[in-house]
């Protein structure tokens, strides 16, 4: 019985690198860990994707948080509990455990937590029926994932290149986040309109809307991008553009994003949700 279960897994962990989709790659040989993986997603019925690999090992536990003596760990909770601010790069010794735990289940499971909670709030919600309730995604690290960058790229370890980075958009290849998908798409079905607000700029609409259309994301109310030299801070644009949104007549029932600037500065929302991002901070 213990060895067919054994086989059971191996398969799934198997089929789980068939794909050749940006979220999935073979696995040839899985690791005891990956096994150890697979049996907690055979039980929750759930076979998450991943997109790059990192390491054999696929967790983010104690042999990882506190390399050279960096409480790794810790410096992820004061970031997501924004008690860490204006920080520009992740801490060198935390290179590993950031991509481990962006890559080894820890996120996906984190930003999961996040997402049944906004599906909960949506469907408790009493919709006035006039087609005016809306709800505000960012694009980078919510609605599109650009880990196939940051995996070449030190995890967030390494300075911002503006360059290297907008040459990566261009490609329009970033993945969908699944979870932030399953909202939008939740949040349609219950007539609610989704918004996208992003960072990204006006020259990138093209490529960031054939992007989107590519993942999978389809029937949004608007795109909004910010204009090209545009100055002031992320709250300060995403909060003015929200304001427009209310002076037009539209509800925002909900906002989401992984930047506290996503989700800071009136008019927030009605309710605001915050996925994990340790891997680049913007103010």
């Amino acid at each position: 019985m213990a060895m067919a279960k054994l086989i059971l897994l191996v398969a799934l962990v198997a089929a789980t690198g068939s794909s050749c989709s940006a979220w999935r790659l073979n696995i040839r040989m899985p690791t005891a860990q990956a096994v150890e993986d697979a049996a907690e997603r055979l039980e929750e019925n759930v076979a998450a994707p991943v997109i790059h690999a990192l390491r054999p090992l696929l967790g983010s536990g104690p042999h990882l948080s506190n390399l050279a003596g960096v409480p790794c760990d810790s410096w992820r909770l004061a970031v997501e509990a924004y008690n860490k601010r204006d920080w520009k790069t992740v801490p060198a010794n935390c290179e590993g455990y950031v991509g481990h735990y962006m890559l080894g289940g820890h996120y996906r499971r984190d930003s999961r937590v996040v997402v049944d909670e906004a599906v909960a709030y949506a469907e408790s919600l009493k919709l006035a029926g006039n087609g005016k309730e809306v709800w505000v995604f960012d694009i980078d690290e919510t609605s599109l994932s650009n880990l196939p960058y940051y995996a070449t790229h030190g995890f967030g370890t390494k300075p911002y290149n503006a360059t290297s980075f907008n040459e990566y958009v261009l490609e329009g290849s970033a993945p969908a986040l699944p979870e932030s998908q399953r909202l939008f798409y939740k949040l349609i079905s219950l007539g609610i309109k989704p918004v996208f607000l992003t960072g990204r700029t006006e020259d990138q609409r093209a490529i960031t809307t054939q992007n989107l259309r590519r993942q999978g994301y389809s029937g949004w109310e608007k795109l909004l991008l910010k204009p090209i030299g545009f100055k002031a801070n992320a709250i300060a644009y995403k909060s003015g553009e929200r304001q427009k949104l209310q002076d037009a007549g539209y509800v925002i029932v909900g906002n989401i994003g992984d930047q506290w600037s996503d989700i800071l500065g009136a008019p927030e929302g009605a309710r605001t949700f915050k996925l994990p991002d340790p891997l680049y901070y913007i103010g």
